[in-house]
């Protein structure tokens, strides 16, 4: 039976901490065409507990009994980073549609390497990129394809969190042992790439070159595995400047330790025609924002969302990580119960986000402006803006 004969999906969900029950799980069961069928989890009172939370009878500690299950349609990739994309790849071999949290994979080669698999497979494939499907932006994509902005100039992108700016709150340990005093990558790979995503989709232009940095402002934290206050050598705080072919600039900041409520993504893109500002900011009860203005009225002025935006029943006045998931997992099922070509944010995306945040590293190691794509990339698998 081919996608498009099918009515309802069958879905696994392989890790089931919080934010697979803050976001995953309940997303997919608020559409009435996806069914969670099993979940898996190497702790088994974790996912006990989640088994009883959303009444899902099937529960396993080994999630290739899911992946192995004939009947069951989409992976979905919850686990912690390590595991991502060995779950990833094992579901694709075994004939499965993927949503995985990001990253697929820290290195964009092996991203392009599961996007081609699942190319080769006829498979749908998604990121975890929850932003893009907030209401707002995707109100706003829709006027910048419908030119409210002209030709894209600038886009400024950030993303406040002010969730580790204690050190005393635990943080899964990202240091290098081989090699202690490199920073490595956490917030720009964590946090930046939602607003990676989201700036490469409305610049929709070529990236052409990079250059930033990366900080460690909070050098001990408690470490979340062992309970201890450690040396933790992370990015908790980015900045970087973007070039794009014709002539486009963007800039993108990321943080752990930035003063607001999180998740405090918000994205200005300005143009020859107008601007618009997206703010996903919970604030006043209410999770995002959209505010536009224009050469002749420079003033911003809020819009109001349209409803066909909203999940059914949905406003902003949910909680975050419910709406704009529950947007995510209803874009894929239709994707993949469609049988169309049609996949926004998929793996290819993934791979571009990932290869971007490479980039970036490259340029802070390097302490100089970075050429995109990096050497040696075949440029038509580094440049594929998603629409």
């Amino acid at each position: 039976m081919t996608s498009s004969d099918k009515q309802t999906l069958n879905i696994g969900v392989v890790g089931t901490g919080r934010w697979a029950t803050r976001s995953h799980i309940p997303g997919w069961q608020r559409d009435p065409r996806c069914r969670v069928v099993g979940l898996a989890d190497v702790d088994r009172d974790l996912v006990k507990a989640a088994g009883d939370q959303f009444k899902v009878d099937r529960v396993t500690d080994d999630y290739r009994e899911l992946v192995e299950d004939p009947d069951i349609d989409v992976i979905d990739v919850v686990t912690g980073d390590a595991m991502h994309f060995e779950v990833t790849m094992a579901a694709l071999e075994a004939g499965k549609h993927v949503l995985c949290e990001k990253p697929v994979n820290h290195d964009y080669h092996e991203v392009v390497r599961a996007a081609d698999l699942a190319a080769s497979k006829g498979l749908k494939t998604k990121l975890g990129f929850t932003f893009r499907y907030a209401p707002a932006t995707m109100y706003a994509a829709e006027l910048i394809k419908q030119g409210f902005v002209g030709t894209p100039y600038m886009i400024n992108a950030y993303e406040q969190n002010s969730q580790w700016l204690d050190p005393m709150n635990p943080l899964r340990q990202q240091n290098d042992p081989s090699d202690p005093d490199r920073i490595q990558v956490a917030s720009i790979e964590g946090y930046g790439a939602p607003v990676i995503d989201i700036m490469h989709w409305w610049m929709g232009a070529p990236l052409t070159s990079v250059v930033g940095t990366m900080r460690n402002f909070v050098p001990r934290r408690m470490v979340r595995d062992t309970g201890r206050m450690e040396r933790m050598n992370i990015d908790d705080g980015d900045m970087f400047i973007a070039e794009f072919e014709g002539g486009g600039l963007a800039s993108v900041q990321s943080s752990f330790v930035t003063v607001g409520n999180f998740p405090g993504i918000e994205v200005r893109i300005y143009g020859s025609e107008g601007a618009i500002i997206v703010r996903l900011v919970e604030e006043n009860g209410i999770c995002q924002t959209i505010k536009t203005a224009t050469k002749d009225e420079v003033e911003f002025v809020e819009r109001e969302i349209p409803e066909r935006f909203f999940p059914n029943g949905g406003s902003s006045l949910e909680a975050w990580p419910f709406l704009f998931y529950s947007n995510l997992v209803a874009d894929f099922a239709t994707e993949i119960l469609s049988g169309g070509p049609e996949n926004q944010g998929d793996f290819r995306q993934g791979a571009l986000v990932q290869h971007t945040i490479n980039a970036f590293e490259a340029s802070h190691r390097q302490r100089a402006w970075v050429d995109f794509p990096l050497a040696g990339t075949e440029s038509s698998q580094a440049q594929t803006p998603a629409a």
